[in-house]
């Protein structure tokens, strides 16, 4: 079990740093959607810097757990933050890529209680 929490932890950091790197980047495609959203582009360095402590809380979770597990949660409530958001703006169709993220970033809360 505690493999699969290295495992899906590793990912989900892999994949919140690359996510963070293109929101300070502000690339073409990140920045017209958040901004349909309404987002305003001065939350940009907030909400990458969210994402990379999540990736970093993640990783640093697999030596100290607490952290990893503060980091889990921190993760799940940013992605079910842009759940609301799509809702908010009735993107029903844009809704799915932050709902499925929202129910990944659980795997490693509940991999790490499990582990614990």
């Amino acid at each position: 079990m505690f493999i699969a929490f290295v495992v899906v932890a590793v990912l989900l950091s892999l994949l919140l740093l690359g996510s963070g790197g293109l929101l300070l980047a502000k690339e073409k495609g990140v920045t017209a959607t958040m901004t349909e959203l309404g987002v305003p582009l001065d939350w940009f360095p907030f909400l990458a810097v969210a994402k990379i402590a999540g990736a970093l809380g993640l990783l640093a979770g697999i030596f100290y757990r607490p952290l990893g597990g503060t980091a889990a949660v921190g993760v799940v409530l940013y992605f079910l933050g842009a759940v609301v958001t799509h809702l908010r703006v009735k993107d029903l169709k844009g809704i799915l890529i932050p709902a499925v993220l929202a129910a990944v970033s659980m795997a490693p809360l509940l991999l790490g209680i499990a582990t614990w």
